[in-house]
């Protein structure tokens, strides 16, 4: 999937990317792909789903 990083609070690790279809998809920072935890807000991002827990998160966020 594509998408936008739309918000990240680095202190509690916790973001939301808008998928190009207009959902909203949450993600921990260990999500991000490159291992760094930290991803701009604004930055174009393709992803993959991870379900859990009954809904799902973003997983393998890649920055492009």
């Amino acid at each position: 999937m594509r998408g936008t990083v739309t918000s990240f609070d680095a202190g509690v690790g916790l973001g939301e990317i808008t998928a190009d279809d207009g959902s909203v998809i949450p993600f921990h920072c260990i999500a991000i792909a490159d291992g760094s935890r930290d991803i701009p807000v604004g930055v174009s991002v393709e992803f993959s789903l991870l379900p859990k827990l009954g809904r799902y998160e973003a997983n393998d966020i890649v920055a492009t």
